[in-house]
């Protein structure tokens, strides 16, 4: 009842002063709005992110070969072939290793009828598709019999068979590598763009030894560009790093003082990395958002005492009539929580808008959640208590006697 009469009085002098509660009310319809608007962006980010990860896989390393020197240059790693196939398969007898995928990419124009589409062909075994947790929606992935016998077959990404077939299925049919036929055995699921933005999709996986024979030559036999190993858990990631490191230095003749021909990369722990920028740049963008939530309470704490002036003498008749101190602290109180909330629900609305709008107009994800509409709502709230004590406490404070002889 008592909560009700004081809703009451507050939706009164809030129409008693339509424009000067509208205006008070703009600071926070934009502080909740931005900060909604902010949260939905930077949590759209961070699930891209957290996608991009989820589709690498789990508990990963990729070894790179070595780099080269020419002209006092140093070139990156990768420039020199001194990984092999051999490499890969002592790597996997180790207890903490899983699986493990040596890798020769190349580009190559694929051809099927009149169409055609350049892409990343990626000379692979069957294990890559464990270490990269990456299924075949539609018919077979090749086989270890196809590596061993160097079997002109390939599997395609999604955006290959878009651009190449369209809506027709590819499996079964026949297209053109660099001029050489090759069957398609099957499609894979869509694993979207990587942590770089590279698209995994515009890919195809033929046999390694059929990148190294047929498509692509190599001048060392064996020899293949990276490896992809994936540890048995995420306790061993440490453990495996250090026991395929000295194995390999073992295998290359390395001494100690020697730089190695080779690195090992945990993918895990650059992942964890991306994650926790994009993580600590939502964060940043919500807490920059929420000063202008600061700067509406001020404004409401700045009408509130202009209210207060106004109406000394009500409250000195109100105190005459009965009205204790608390009531008056709580009439002024929920009149500062109303329009603190009024201001708040069409900021939540304005914000939810902008970020939908924002994410049509820039092709960008955004991720409204409850829980940031809640939090806008209960830091509002927070606000309107907050900045309207003060005034509240000063009008409750007033004497009846001066209250009523104020002019």
């Amino acid at each position: 009842m008592i909560i009700g009469a004081l809703l009451g009085e507050g939706w009164a002098a809030m129409r008693a002063n339509r424009m000067r509660t509208l205006l008070t009310m703009l600071g926070m319809v934009f502080g909740v709005g931005s900060v909604i608007m902010m949260l939905a962006i930077g949590q759209g980010a961070q699930l891209m992110v957290n996608e991009s990860i989820a589709s690498m896989g789990s508990n990963l390393f990729i070894v790179l070969s070595g780099s080269t020197s020419a002209g006092g240059l140093r070139q990156g790693s990768g420039t020199v072939p001194t990984l092999t196939l051999d490499d890969a398969q002592a790597i996997g007898e180790l207890t903490e290793i899983a699986s493990v995928a040596p890798n020769l990419p190349n580009n190559a124009q694929l051809i099927y009828a009149s169409n055609n589409w350049s892409t990343q062909v990626l000379g692979t075994t069957p294990a890559f598709f464990d270490v990269r947790e990456w299924p075949v929606v539609s018919g077979e992935a090749f086989k270890d019999s196809d590596v061993r016998s160097a079997t002109r077959v390939l599997l395609m990404g999604q955006t290959v068979v878009r651009n190449l077939f369209g809506d027709e299925n590819p499996v079964g049919k026949m297209v053109r590598v660099k001029n050489s036929p090759f069957l398609v055995l099957g499609i894979l699921a869509a694993k979207g763009q990587s942590l770089d933005g590279r698209d995994q999709d515009d890919t195809v996986f033929v046999p390694i030894t059929t990148a190294q024979r047929q498509l692509f030559g190599n001048q060392f036999p064996g020899m293949v560009r990276s490896i992809m190993v994936k540890a048995k858990s995420a306790e061993v990631m440490a453990k495996a790093e250090q026991g395929m490191t000295e194995l390999l230095k073992i295998r290359h003749r390395i001494h100690i003082g020697q730089e190695n021909d080779f690195s090992v990369r945990n993918l895990a722990a650059v992942a964890q990395a991306a994650a926790s920028t994009t993580e600590a740049m939502s964060t940043m963008l919500g807490a920059i958002a929420s000063v202008s939530l600061l700067v509406g309470g001020i404004g409401i704490m700045n009408i509130m005492l202009v209210s207060v002036t106004e109406r000394i003498r009500e409250i000195g008749i109100r105190m005459a009539i009965g009205a204790r101190t608390r009531d008056i602290l709580l009439q002024f109180l929920f009149e500062a929580v109303m329009i603190s909330l009024a201001g708040s629900f069409i900021g939540a609305v304005l914000g939810v808008a902008c970020a939908y709008f924002f994410s049509q107009y820039n092709d960008t994800l955004v991720v409204v959640t409850l829980s940031s509409v809640f939090l806008s709502f209960g830091v509002a709230a927070a606000v309107g208590v907050f900045f309207g004590f003060y005034p509240a406490r000063k009008a409750a404070n007033l004497k009846p006697i001066e209250a009523l002889r104020y002019q």
